[in-house]
Parts: structure tokens; C-alpha cells; sequence
């Protein structure tokens, strides 16, 4: 039995909820979720960079076409707030918030034990400065993606309100594996 294929991108700036829309995405529908963040991150580690910018997303042309692309819309003082309390645990990836996610124990990464740092950047006082960066960059990918009939834009403060409307967006291009709520 051929399994349909779906080519979807998320985008937002940084802690606009993006990690866990993919992650209920491939809980709900099965896909494979690959982060860019994740990939960014050990490009950086390593020295090659990886960019967020027209310049991928005319890379990625020239590997697939994409079936939709969705682009998170939080206002800035959420965005401030939740970053400035976001904390991680670099070896997995795992993301914590203080307010809404916060590890059991805190300062320490549920599963392992291991401390969990806040990024430079995460800090207050960058934040304001990447997210500019985020909208200048991602301005044109949004555009060009628009221009496609591609894009589908959603709006809010929190991720569980905006949700239902990402589910039914995807559930009209595949078939759920498990109902919306089941996350």
C-alpha cells in the first residue's frame, strides 16, 4: 500500500510554538518531523551554518516542491516572554519553558538528569535583536511562498488555540492517525 507524501513547512520566529506544532503534526498524522533549529544548531557546532533565508528556500526548490507551508504569527511580547524563559538540554534538543513546560526539577533535564542551560541569545537582552533578525530574513520566504498559493498564515498568543486550526489544515490534505485532542 503507497503512503501519500506530504512536503509541509513551518514557519515562525524563534518561540513561536514551532517545535511543538511539528511534533503534534507527526503525532497526529504520522510524518516525520525534521527541524531546522536541530540542524542549525549542529551546522553551527560545526562551522558550516545553515540558512534561514530566500537562500534556502531557493535551495529547497530544487530538491521538492512543498504542499503547504504555514507561517506562525505571535505577537512580540509573547515571543519576549517566552523566550527570555526558555531553557534546553543540548545534547536532545528537549525545550522547557519556566512557565508553561517547566522541567520537574528545575535547572535539570527530566529524562537525563543533566543540567539545562539558558542560550546566550535566550537571554532578554538579545532577544529583541533576533527577532528583528527573524523578520527581516523571513520576510522574503513568506512572500515568495505566498506568491505560490502555498502559504497559510496563523495568528495568536498560544499554541493550544492555534492548533485546532493547523489539524484541520492538515487533515484536509492527509488522513489523521488520531484525533486532535489526543496530544
Amino acid at each position: 500500500m503507497a503512503s501519500k507524501l506530504l512536503r509541509a513547512v513551518i514557519l515562525g520566529p524563534p518561540g513561536s510554538g514551532k517545535g511543538t506544532v511539528c511534533q503534534r503534526i507527526a503525532q497526529n498524522f504520522g510524518l516525520q518531523h525534521l527541524s531546522s533549529g536541530h540542524f542549525l544548531r549542529e551546522n553551527l557546532k560545526a562551522n558550516t551554518g545553515f540558512p534561514r533565508t530566500i537562500v534556502q528556500a531557493e535551495a529547497l526548490d530544487k530538491i521538492c516542491d512543498l504542499d503547504l507551508v504555514i507561517s506562525l504569527n505571535i505577537p512580540f511580547e509573547t515571543l519576549k516572554d517566552r523566550l527570555s524563559r526558555r531553557w534546553i538540554h543540548p545534547p536532545s534538543g528537549r525545550v522547557y519553558n519556566l512557565d508553561f513546560n517547566p522541567p520537574h526539577v528545575p535547572g535539570i533535564d527530566d529524562i537525563t538528569g543533566e543540567p539545562l542551560f539558558q542560550q546566550e541569545d535566550d537571554k532578554p537582552e538579545a532577544v529583541a535583536a533576533k527577532l528583528r533578525r527573524y523578520k527581516d530574513a523571513a520576510k522574503p520566504v513568506i512572500e515568495l511562498y505566498k506568491s505560490r498559493g502555498v502559504l497559510h498564515q496563523f495568528s495568536g498568543t498560544e499554541t493550544n488555540k492555534i492548533w485546532p486550526y493547523v489539524y484541520t489544515l492538515f487533515s484536509n490534505k492527509i488522513t489523521p492517525i488520531q484525533s486532535k485532542e489526543a496530544y
